[in-house]
């Protein structure tokens, strides 16, 4: 099959996919997976961008890691909670009479987390790194917001080279390529069928998400978790459009009398979720003065001059009684200009 250009006309014909031997590598008795890549990519740039947004805001230096360690770690098992609970129990468990596959649960690297899971549980984790920092979650959802759509732009990729999570079977001239022998391969399809290539639609859409929310903060200036609710808008408007093309396997839930994929559904509450948010911030707490970064009490104390300085009394004059650096009261000797003595009473000698 001709892929991504023929050759000599430069005309687009297919999207061409990994080879299997692409997804992963090895560098000694270490094995590395193209999926784990992408997703560390995208922690790694969304740490970036957030430190950038965290410390325009004012927010102390060094934060955003210690909230990072906490919420990456919840963020990853959430996600896979999601994909193992929501998305393919029968498989994991064995359910309807298949094969259990209980020892695949925790093989992130071999693909399966689910985003919605993964801003659940990452949510809680960064909302106790909050507390203990002394910041306010708001805040560092409204840096973070960005950063998290931007690292799920670079994930998606992760997809690509796993040839996971494609669409329906298409003839537009950038059809996603499969391998045919590939356990994602519909049955029933022949070799050669070209399928929509969500991964890439996906991708594109958070980048351009990234740069819509940016250029929104950069002129209205989103405080109190607007700019978290915006993502949430803005992501599951995107989710909802991925999932009327994808194909792989998804539990269909009926509410009142309409039959969607669980993801949609979520989505679709993201969606809602979203909009109630983003018009309370709005409405009810932007009018409001900006608490800031730091929480009630948390703040820190200014910095004071450590030098010792005598002390003045009520009329504006040194005093003999001052503390030194040790804590302990001593008596400075002080002199008074006009008498020529200290304030011990002793005659400064005169050594004109």
């Amino acid at each position: 099959m001709t892929s991504l250009a023929a050759i000599g006309t430069g005309v687009l014909t297919s999207i061409p996919s990994p080879p299997p031997e692409f997804s992963k590598f090895s560098i000694g008795p270490l094995t590395i997976h193209a999926y784990a890549l992408c997703i560390l990519l995208g922690i790694v740039v969304a740490m970036w961008l957030t430190n950038k947004r965290w410390l325009a805001k004012g927010g102390p230096a060094d934060v955003v890691w210690d909230i990072c360690i906490w919420a990456i770690p919840f963020g990853i098992v959430g996600g896979r909670l999601y994909h193992v609970l929501i998305t393919d129990p029968e498989y994991y468990f064995g359910l309807n009479g298949q094969s259990a596959h209980l020892s695949e649960i925790p093989q992130i690297w071999a693909g399966g987390l689910g985003i919605m899971g993964a801003i659940s549980l990452g949510s809680l984790g960064a909302w106790i790194a909050c507390r203990r920092a002394g910041v306010r979650l708001p805040a560092f959802l409204d840096a973070v917001a960005p950063g998290v759509l931007l690292a799920q732009a670079f994930g998606r990729w992760g997809n690509w080279f796993n040839q996971e999570l494609f669409g329906k079977p298409t003839t537009l001239p950038w059809g996603l390529e499969i391998d045919s022998t590939s356990y994602n391969f519909p049955p029933g399809l022949p070799p050669g069928t070209l399928f929509q290539p969500t991964f890439l639609y996906e991708s594109l859409w958070n980048v351009a998400g990234v740069v819509l929310l940016l250029a929104i903060d950069r002129k209205f200036k989103l405080r109190r978790g607007a700019m978290f609710w915006s993502y949430l808008i803005w992501y599951g408007i995107g989710r909802t459009m991925m999932e009327t093309m994808r194909i792989d396997a998804a539990d269909t839930i009926v509410i009142l009398g309409i039959g969607l994929r669980v993801h949609m559904w979520l989505a679709i509450g993201m969606v809602i979720l979203g909009t109630v948010g983003l018009v309370y911030s709005l409405t009810k707490l932007r009018p409001q003065p900006d608490p800031g970064v730091y929480l009630e009490g948390r703040e820190p104390r200014p910095e004071t001059d450590t030098e010792d300085e005598a002390p003045a009394d009520s009329n504006g004059e040194l005093t003999a009684d001052t503390e030194s650096k040790d804590g302990s009261n001593r008596v400075k000797p002080i002199v008074d200009p006009e008498k020529g003595t200290d304030s011990a009473g002793k005659t400064e000698k005169n050594n004109n």
